[in-house]
């Protein structure tokens, strides 16, 4: 709901959705979110408000909507307002392409050293086959004998935590307990990877702008938007 150029958050991210040329409904489980999607002609569905994460979220909204389990449903968080539209179609492909998957994210690589030993920054180590292999907010992979000031010769991958996912198995993974991997690193998408489930990660060349994680990432989302115009895309 925090103004960024003159629209709510949700409005901008919202807008970033409807880029991608995808039907865009919004989770929300406060009534003035609700309010405030319905006051600039989105759709939205009321999810419990005890729902723990983005997954359960997308997977309640699945349900509701009746979607097959065979659809693909793209879970953007409202803290990515500048997501590039082209972004959606690189996340898809995987599973168009190949039946057998059932989840998709994003990834690229980190130019910063500062990033890599940031917990915020999420980075993801691969299989030669392009899954994931593991998510942490440590640097991995480690590089042997090394110190800190040299882990930026790794080849390190800043995970974009968009997903992509079938239904039916978006639907599955909300429905089994938070795994121990997930609970120390609090992050979601280790559930499907300790239950055996494959992440396809697409790899692109440059970060989206500036999400919001944390409070002093809005005052870089407003500076960014602040460059482009307040009515620029991304």
């Amino acid at each position: 709901m925090l103004d960024l150029g003159g629209q709510p958050l949700v409005q901008r991210t919202h807008a970033a959705a409807e880029r991608g040329g995808y039907e865009v409904l919004v989770a929300v489980d406060d009534p003035r979110v609700a309010a405030s999607v319905q006051s600039f002609g989105g759709r939205y569905v009321m999810t419990p408000a005890d729902l723990p994460s983005g997954t359960d979220r997308a997977a309640y909204v699945s349900s509701d909507q009746g979607w097959p389990d065979g659809d693909v449903v793209i879970n953007l968080q409202v803290d990515e307002p500048f997501f590039p539209s082209e972004h959606f179609r690189k996340l898809v492909e995987p599973l168009h392409a190949d039946a057998t998957l059932a989840v998709s994210t994003l990834a690229c690589p980190i130019r910063d050293h500062a990033e890599v030993l940031n917990e915020h920054c999420v980075k993801v180590v691969c299989a030669t086959n392009g899954n994931a292999l593991y998510f942490s907010r440590a640097p991995i992979p480690w590089v042997r004998g090394q110190m800190q000031a040299e882990q930026s010769k790794a080849g390190y991958l800043r995970h974009v935590g968009v997903y992509a996912y079938r239904v039916g198995a978006l639907k599955g993974l909300a429905a089994l307990e938070p795994t121990p991997a997930e609970r120390a690193e609090s992050l979601e998408q280790l559930r499907a990877l300790e239950h055996s489930l494959a992440i396809r990660v697409v790899v692109v060349d440059e970060a989206p702008p500036p999400g919001i994680d944390v409070e002093a990432d809005l005052e870089l989302a407003r500076q960014h938007l602040a460059r482009r115009g307040s009515a620029a895309q991304p």
